[in-house]
């Protein structure tokens, strides 16, 4: 995030905007919206101040903004088309210590005027930090098209009831869950509908509900696979759940990209473990789980790739099933399906692999323990989990056990992401390669002729 967003109270105060164009004329116009005290610098104020010109908060003065004007104002806007004029008061505004946007110009910006979506009191604000302002546009636009007008109407309800939810429900989680049920639920479709009289009947029935005061709601765990790295690859009901969770549990494969869909107020506790380097236990990861969901919260198990595919998932909801806890499970893209993707390998192909075999870089206890007769097998491609740390064990033991050398291998670090890197050789070199070129991880290795297939059907830059 390069700039700060942030919602500013204008109501009522001095809002200075330099210039009788459109820009100014827009920015003029916002000011109004929002209960700003317009004070408009220009010889005249030309034909896009016709919708605002009679406005009781609108004052158009015919001259240049001196240090008195900008003094105690909220906001400045330089939209003069003037960069002399516009400098000028940039200048001044930035001694006043008044936050100063210039129009088409974000260098000189203290802050930039994002695309809205107006659904007062709902607003939407989509911001490029001045990159593109013409793809914030396109961006609200589809937007715009995708967001009903009543959903303000909704948000203005939500508003009147918070005094008596508040009053009735005081316990924190038990108060967040019952907005959850009002702003999703038969409530939310009433007032979407125009039918507010019987929305209103239908909450104050649900609020005198002798439970609904309940303080220790109902805890249960979500487990959700993120996929091995691209937040785009995550599911709807991924994402619908990450935004629900009171607290997250997540693993060092993580990156911010996803961690930053999560609720924002959701507790985060890191359980990333690594070889030889655990910060908690499965065991002691697994009661952590049940504690919290014991306590009525709604935990998030958050783990790369998919919960299922050497992520331990099948181990802890064994024990959650044991204990009695509800629990929710999510497929994830799996590492070795997005990473070849994007790396432009496929797993099968007529022409080189009908079998496809998922093996681990090492055990329980840290070992390798594999069936190397079921590996060793002609028209298959083979996917190594976890295997960097041991790459050039895992090669040697390949060959011992009869691997022919030449047997194409391709490595892929941080697969699915903007930093992923992919080596190619073989079986025989992809250990040095890897080495050379200090490949960290995580990483995932592919054995097999369709490794060949790269140059070919890799996607163009």
């Amino acid at each position: 995030m390069d700039q700060l967003p942030i919602f500013l109270n204008v109501a009522g105060r001095p809002v200075v905007v330099l210039g009788g164009g459109a820009q100014a004329a827009r920015r003029a116009e916002l000011a109004l919206r929002a209960g700003g005290h317009v004070r408009v610098f220009a010889p005249k104020a030309g034909e896009d101040f016709r919708d605002i010109r009679d406005h009781a908060h609108l004052t158009v003065l015919a001259r240049e903004p001196a240090a008195a004007d900008v003094a105690g104002a909220a906001l400045v806007f330089c939209a003069s088309g003037d960069a002399a004029a516009d400098r000028r008061l940039q200048a001044l505004a930035r001694r006043a210590g008044v936050p100063v946007n210039v129009a088409d110009a974000p260098g000189l910006c203290d802050f930039i005027m994002p695309a809205i979506v107006d659904r007062a009191p709902l607003t939407i604000a989509i911001g490029t930090g001045g990159a593109s302002p013409v793809f914030a546009r396109l961006l609200r636009a589809k937007l715009e098209s995708l967001i009903p007008a009543s959903y303000g109407r909704l948000v203005a309800f939500a508003s009147r009831q918070r005094e008596p939810v508040g009053k009735r429900i005081r316990d924190a989680t038990a108060r967040r869950r019952f907005w959850e049920w009002l702003l999703e639920g038969p409530v939310a479709d009433r007032v979407l509908e125009g039918r507010e009289a019987e929305a209103t009947a239908e909450m104050e029935r649900h609020l005198a509900a002798p439970d609904v005061t309940a303080s220790a709601p109902s805890g249960e765990v979500y487990l959700v696979g993120a996929g091995p790295g691209d937040p785009d690859l995550l599911t709807f009901r991924a994402l619908r759940l990450m935004q629900r969770a009171d607290v997250v549990l997540y693993d060092r494969l993580l990156g911010d990209a996803i961690m930053n869909l999560v609720r924002r107020d959701a507790e985060r506790i890191y359980v990333g473990k690594r070889s030889k380097e655990h910060t908690l236990s499965q065991d002691e990861i697994t009661a952590l789980m049940i504690r919290l969901a014991r306590e009525g919260r709604r935990v998030l198990r958050l783990k790369g790739g998919d919960p299922f595919m050497f992520g331990r998932g099948g181990e802890e909801i064994e024990h959650l099933a044991a204990a009695g806890i509800a629990f929710q499970i999510v497929p994830g893209i799996t590492a070795a399906n997005g990473c070849a993707a994007y790396a432009g390998i496929p797993l099968t192909h007529r022409d080189h692999a009908q079998a496809c075999v998922f093996v681990t870089g090492h055990g329980q206890k840290d070992q390798v323990d594999v069936d190397w007769k079921l590996l060793l097998q002609p028209r298959q491609t083979v996917v190594i989990y976890m295997g960097l740390g041991r790459l050039a064990e895992l090669t040697r033991e390949f060959l011992a056990h009869g691997a022919d050398p030449a047997l194409p291998a391709a490595l892929i670090e941080n697969g699915t992401r903007a930093n992923q890197r992919v080596l190619t050789g073989t079986l025989g070199t992809i250990a040095d390669q890897a080495a050379a070129a200090a490949i960290k991880g995580p990483a995932i290795i592919i054995l097999g002729t369709v490794v060949t297939l790269r140059d070919k059907l890799v996607a163009p830059d």
